[in-house]
């Protein structure tokens, strides 16, 4: 079996991170969280992604997130268990992901070949992940495999898309980038969020920001008007190298043919999402690599990493 080049691997992911995000984008976890007393769009967020890790305390949040501020993840966490049990918010995170892709894509595709047909690769992809060093995908690799092909391509998108994350976090440690160095450079770079939507996101503040616009000019990294300098730019393109070589094992066990035709059915349904309206339009081409101001556009490769770390802005 032929193993997939860097590349392929890194637009596998792209589509797969945008299939998994769209469950961020409908109000439907907030509404079923909401039912329990978790009201706060915050806490929502945090809750569903750190279900599976049980009723885990602030700090380890905060370390398998990574670029969160402590203090916005400790207003909410571990609060969130005396409302809701993991167990059940996992479930609700399951329900919304349901709606969302029936939203987003319409019953008769949820229910189409296409969809399980690429259930049956992303899935068999996650069978080659690896548990050690990989908190959250070893957390969600716990959890069953759901049963309808829909939910079960969502789920095998989130293990793929966690255990990318994870040797992403890795990779930023060992360059010496703390949590909100990564958002700077990476929104510095082109590649990231904008930096007005993840300032509401994450619980930094405009000073925090500047430190950290300060400490990485301090390294050759940043210039003085805030681009990065060649340095810089080297340094981002270093980790997502790295990162496509820790995430390689999952595509590997796949093969290139597969990939590719993965990447071509999690495509196709991307863009059904976008021209359904699920995405930001200002977001548009972060997620599907076209332009984001035109709302009716269809897919694309991926236009960001989506890596969570730096990634998705919720």
């Amino acid at each position: 079996m032929t193993a997939p080049p860097l590349d392929a691997v890194r637009r596998c992911h792209g589509v797969l991170n945008a299939l998994h995000s769209t469950v961020y984008f409908t109000p439907y976890l907030d509404k079923e969280l909401a039912a329990y007393g978790i009201d706060d769009p915050m806490a929502a967020y945090l809750a569903g992604r750190a279900a599976p890790m049980g009723p885990v305390g602030a700090g380890p949040v905060t370390a398998t997130f990574y670029s969160f501020h402590h203090d916005l993840v400790a207003r909410h966490v571990p609060r969130v268990w005396d409302l809701a049990a993991p167990e059940t918010v996992w479930a609700a995170r399951l329900r919304a992901a349901d709606a969302t892709l029936r939203r987003a894509l319409g019953d008769r595709a949820v229910d189409g070949p296409e969809v399980a047909e690429a259930a049956e690769l992303a899935l068999r992809a996650a069978e080659g992940c690896r548990r050690p060093g990989r908190p959250l995908y070893a957390a969600h690799a716990d959890r069953p495999v759901p049963g309808e092909p829909h939910l079960a391509l969502w789920y095998a998108a989130t293990l793929l898309r966690e255990h990318r994350g994870d040797g992403h976090v890795a990779a930023l440690d060992g360059a010496g980038l703390d949590g909100l160095e990564a958002l700077v450079s990476h929104s510095a770079s082109g590649e990231g969020m904008p930096k007005e939507i993840v300032m509401t996101k994450r619980g930094w503040t405009e000073e925090d920001w500047a430190a950290a616009e300060e400490r990485l000019r301090g390294r050759g990294l940043m210039a003085a008007d805030g681009t990065l300098t060649p340095q810089g730019r080297r340094l981002r393109r270093d980790l997502e190298e790295t990162t496509d070589r820790m995430d390689l094992a999952p595509y590997e066990r796949l093969g290139a043919r597969d990939t590719g035709r993965l990447t071509e059915l999690a495509d196709g349904l991307v863009g059904e999402a976008a021209r359904s309206g699920v995405f930001p339009p200002v977001l548009l081409g972060f997620f599907t690599g076209r332009d984001h101001t035109d709302k009716h556009s269809g897919g694309g490769t991926g236009g960001g990493t989506g890596n969570d770390a730096e990634g998705t802005p919720r």
